[in-house]
């Protein structure tokens, strides 16, 4: 089964760091594009940050441009999102997504998802 798995987030005061971390060690880590997304309660899901796993290119919403780095390490399968100078506007469920094909940067193209991890900023 296809398995992508957060973990890193947490409870941070405002300014402050966290990293999230998504585990896809099911994956050959071949999937055309990753990303992050994130959605509050009654909120509709955001794409944050996005990778395309071949050529490392990036993109990220306007929101946490500068402050959220997207990166990928294929040696542990593993997908990252460092966020810095976090405000209470990033509290959030974060998910971690793959896609195999399609634009990387819709949403609709991402079929595989975690399960999510919460993030708190106060």
């Amino acid at each position: 089964d296809v398995q992508l798995v957060e973990s890193g987030g947490g409870s941070v005061k405002t300014g402050g760091s966290l990293r999230l971390s998504c585990d896809a060690s099911w994956f050959t880590y071949s999937s055309y594009c990753m990303a992050w997304f994130r959605q509050t309660p009654g909120g509709e899901r955001e794409g944050v940050a996005y990778i395309v796993t071949s050529s490392g290119n990036t993109r990220y919403a306007d929101s946490v441009k500068g402050r959220f780095t997207i990166s990928q390490d294929n040696a542990k399968n593993t997908l990252y999102l460092q966020m810095n100078s976090l405000k209470p506007d990033d509290t959030a469920m974060y998910y971690c997504a793959a896609a195999g094909s399609g634009y990387c940067y819709s949403q609709l193209a991402y079929h595989y998802w975690g399960q999510g991890t919460q993030v708190t900023v106060s």
